[in-house]
Parts: C-alpha cells; sequence; structure tokens
C-alpha cells in the first residue's frame, strides 16, 4: 500500500512537471515568436542599406540616365513594400491596383515568414537583374551587392529556424521575379541599351529643341524619345494630359520672350548662393545618382529623422520611387509633344550670341523641366507618409565637387521646412542653372503633384 502511495506521488510530480515544462516551452516559444514580429515593425536598416547599394549602382552602372533610374527606383521601392506587406496587418498589397500587375506570390497559410529576410533577398535579387553584370555593371560592384546581401542575411538569420529562412527567401525571391517580369513589358525594359537613337528623326526650326554643342552629355539625338511612351505604374498617370504651352513668338513684348529673357538677365547676375543652388540641384547623371536618385536619398533622410519602422520604411520608398518613375513617363510625353527649345538656343538667336548658361544642359527637349515634375511628385508623396511640417536637412551631396564648372565645390547644406520647399528650391535651380523658363518649372511643378496626388490615392491602408 506505502509502495503504491509513493508511485501515485512520483506519478502526480512527473505529470506537474511535464505541465511546468510543456508551458514554460509554450511561453519561450511565445515570447520567441513576438520578438519576431516586433524585429520585423521596428528594423528599418535593412530598407536603409538597400536603399542606399541602389542608389550606389546607379553611380556605378555603364550607362546613367535619370530615365533609367527613375524606372529602376520604381520597381526595387515597390519590391520592398511587397516584401513586407505581409508583416503588419493595416497594410495592403499593390495587387491589382497598378497597371497590369495582377498575381503577386502570396504567403501560404499555416507557414512563418520572417519578412527582413525576404525584403534582403528580394533586393538582392532585382537589383541584379535591373543592372545586370557585364551589360550594366561590372563584376566588382556586383560582388559589393552580393557582400551586403550576405551580410544582411547572416545577421538576420540569427535564431531563426532553417524552415523560416527558407519559406522567407523564396518568397522574396519569388515576388522580386514577379516584379522583374511584369516590368519586361512596361516599354522601358534595357532602357540603357538604346539611350540615343540615330534613327529618330525630330522637328528643326524656330521654337524646336537644338543638341547642345557642349553639355552634360554631348549627343545629336535627344535621351529616350520613346520614353513617354511607356506603361505608368499608377493608372490614374496614364490619362493626365499633356500640358499647354505659351506659344512661340520672337516679339520682344510677347509673353515666350520674356520668359526666355528673363533666364537671359539673370544669369548675368548670379550671387554665390544662387549659384550654389543650380549646382546643388544639377544631379548630373555623369557624376550622382541622378535627379530621382536624389528623391530617394531624401527619403531615407527622412526615415531616419521619423526613426519609421520598417513597413513604413518600405511604404516610403515605394511611394517615391513610383511617383518619380511616373513623373520621367509624363515628363517625357510633353517634352516630345513640343521638342522645346532650351534656353540656350533662343537666347543666342534672338536676343545676344555671346550668351552661354551657367550649367551645362542635359541632351533632352526643354518643356516641362523633368527637375521639377520629379521633385514635385517626391515632395507630394512624402508629404502624405510625414507630415506637412516636416523640416529636414539634405547632406545628399554636401563634400562632393563638380567637374562642369570646373572648381565648383559642395561644401555646404540644404535645410528646408518641409518637402515642397524643397520641391520649389529644386525647380528654380534649374532656372538659375540657365536651362529652363519659368515656365517649364512651374508646369512641372505643377504636374509633379498631379502624379504624387494618384500615387497617395491608391489604396495603401486596408
Amino acid at each position: 500500500m506505502q509502495s503504491l502511495y509513493k508511485k501515485t506521488i512520483r506519478f502526480s510530480i512527473l505529470i506537474k512537471l511535464s505541465i511546468f515544462l510543456i508551458g514554460s516551452l509554450l511561453l519561450s516559444t511565445c515570447k520567441k515568436h513576438n520578438d519576431v514580429i516586433i524585429s520585423q515593425q521596428e528594423d528599418a536598416e535593412i530598407a536603409i542599406q538597400w536603399a542606399d547599394m541602389t542608389l550606389a549602382t546607379i553611380k556605378s552602372s555603364f550607362f546613367k540616365s535619370p530615365t533609367y533610374s527613375s524606372r529602376s527606383l520604381g520597381y526595387m521601392g515597390l519590391a520592398m513594400y511587397e516584401c513586407m506587406v505581409h508583416s503588419d496587418p493595416t497594410l495592403r498589397s499593390m495587387g491589382g491596383q497598378l497597371t497590369g500587375l495582377n498575381n503577386l506570390p502570396q504567403p501560404s497559410a499555416g507557414v512563418e515568414y520572417f519578412w527582413p529576410l525576404a525584403l534582403n533577398a528580394g533586393q538582392d535579387t532585382l537589383l541584379k537583374l535591373l543592372y545586370p553584370r557585364n551589360e550594366n555593371l561590372d563584376d566588382a560592384h556586383t560582388t559589393t551587392i552580393d557582400s551586403l546581401a550576405n551580410v544582411i542575411a547572416e545577421k538576420q538569420r540569427k535564431d531563426i529556424s532553417s524552415a523560416v529562412v527558407t519559406a522567407s527567401e523564396k518568397i522574396g525571391i519569388d515576388i522580386a521575379l514577379a516584379i522583374y517580369n511584369w516590368s519586361v513589358t512596361d516599354g522601358g525594359h534595357k532602357g540603357f541599351n538604346r539611350n540615343f537613337d540615330p534613327n529618330y528623326v525630330f522637328p528643326s526650326g524656330p521654337s524646336y529643341w537644338v543638341p547642345p554643342v557642349a553639355g552634360q552629355t554631348v549627343s545629336r539625338y535627344p535621351l529616350h524619345p520613346y520614353w513617354g511612351n511607356n506603361r505608368p505604374f499608377v493608372p490614374a498617370n496614364n490619362v493626365i494630359p499633356v500640358p499647354a504651352i505659351v506659344p512661340y513668338s520672337k516679339d520682344p513684348s510677347s509673353a515666350y520672350y520674356k520668359l526666355y529673357n528673363d533666364v537671359y538677365v539673370k544669369n548675368k547676375i548670379l550671387t554665390d548662393a544662387e549659384k550654389n543652388i543650380a549646382a546643388w540641384w544639377a544631379d548630373d547623371p555623369s557624376e550622382t545618382f541622378s535627379p530621382p536618385g536624389h528623391s530617394y536619398n531624401l527619403t531615407t533622410i527622412a526615415i531616419k529623422k521619423a526613426n519609421a519602422n520598417l513597413p513604413r520604411a518600405g511604404e516610403a520608398y515605394a511611394r517615391t520611387g513610383m511617383a518619380v518613375a511616373d513623373a520621367f513617363i509624363n515628363c517625357w510625353k510633353a517634352k516630345v509633344t513640343y521638342f522645346n527649345e532650351r534656353p540656350s538656343s533662343y537666347v543666342r538667336a534672338n536676343i545676344d550670341a555671346t550668351w552661354t548658361q551657367y550649367w551645362p544642359e542635359p541632351p533632352f527637349p526643354a518643356f516641362p523641366s523633368g527637375h521639377s515634375t520629379q521633385g514635385a511628385a517626391a515632395a507630394i508623396v512624402l508629404t502624405d507618409v510625414f507630415g506637412d511640417n516636416f523640416s529636414f536637412t539634405d547632406n545628399s551631396h554636401t563634400g562632393e565637387s563638380r567637374s562642369v564648372p570646373v572648381g565648383v565645390q559642395l561644401n555646404f547644406i540644404r535645410s528646408f521646412n518641409n518637402f515642397w520647399d524643397m520641391a520649389v528650391e529644386c525647380a528654380y535651380s534649374r532656372f538659375l542653372g540657365g536651362i529652363h523658363t519659368t515656365q517649364d518649372n512651374q508646369v512641372g511643378l505643377d504636374e509633379g503633384k498631379l502624379i504624387g496626388q494618384n500615387v497617395n490615392k491608391l489604396n495603401w491602408r486596408k
């Protein structure tokens, strides 16, 4: 009887111990799962690292253009967002909302994912597809991309099961491949192989663009003359009408003459501060990450200041990337519609034959300003993400120098009370540089605002 009693006590203790151990294991598992969820929500550093790598890749590419760069940023930002969207139950995928993007890989029921790993794998995959090795990128930079992906993966895989790692990286790659396959049909695929078309016939005569004799890139042909036919990301941006232009005139009393004379007069009295503004926003693709890259970098600056979590960072990059991409499509549509001349040719033909503008001009028509259009589009989406009164300091080019004009040193920063102030200064810089009229800039700001608003009107929240 005593032996039976001891066995019963022993069995009871074992049952209680087992319950305790199972409960502890469950609590530990829940805690580990919650830690994973928290880390997916809070750490934006991975997004920032990939944004920096994307901009470095743009600068390192063999064939640079603001058009192709804007397209790349649209797809890279979108892929970043789609690799994070399922980590935040309040966010909605862009699948079914963008032109022709209907089927994106979805998480499988009952499968656990660690979305930062998905983001890492997706960005690594897509960036190398948009900038193929030996076609638009050398081995050294491709190795740098690999190195970043490996460093992030090694760090993020710690304390995560191999099953979760495999599932996460697979869905990130699948999302990147789906977005890339969609991108192939947009009209801009491998646009770096056809920057200038020697068979393209464009108009000549009064009011029409004249290829620059000396400029950022010397070419007898306009950059990407068909870019305006590309498919935009946002359906509503495909139906924005081409804006009206002031009619050509040589009459000194006409509005057209005044636009160009204002550029000429201002360029003769530029202050050092105004020259700094022109230099800061020049964003020559041969020396920088291009104008859309500047906007993408401003997104990074805002994310850091706001201490944004990873899903919010992904959303900010997606909005900015798609906004600047659609801005360049719409802008190029208008440029090719009018083939409007730069101040250089009009001023020399009608005002002062010896005049040279302060900043070298790019190889494409003037109206409207690409800087102004993409800057306004970026400002509108960033305001929607970070707020109306979001002050920030732009140090994107601090410490850099410019080869043309010779000796320009950017040993300063630019500070703004809000994003729209930034867009206005970006537009004004082109007037100060002598390469755009106020009409080019104001119309660009107006068009960019519409484009950014259409990006904001997408259903980003459930």
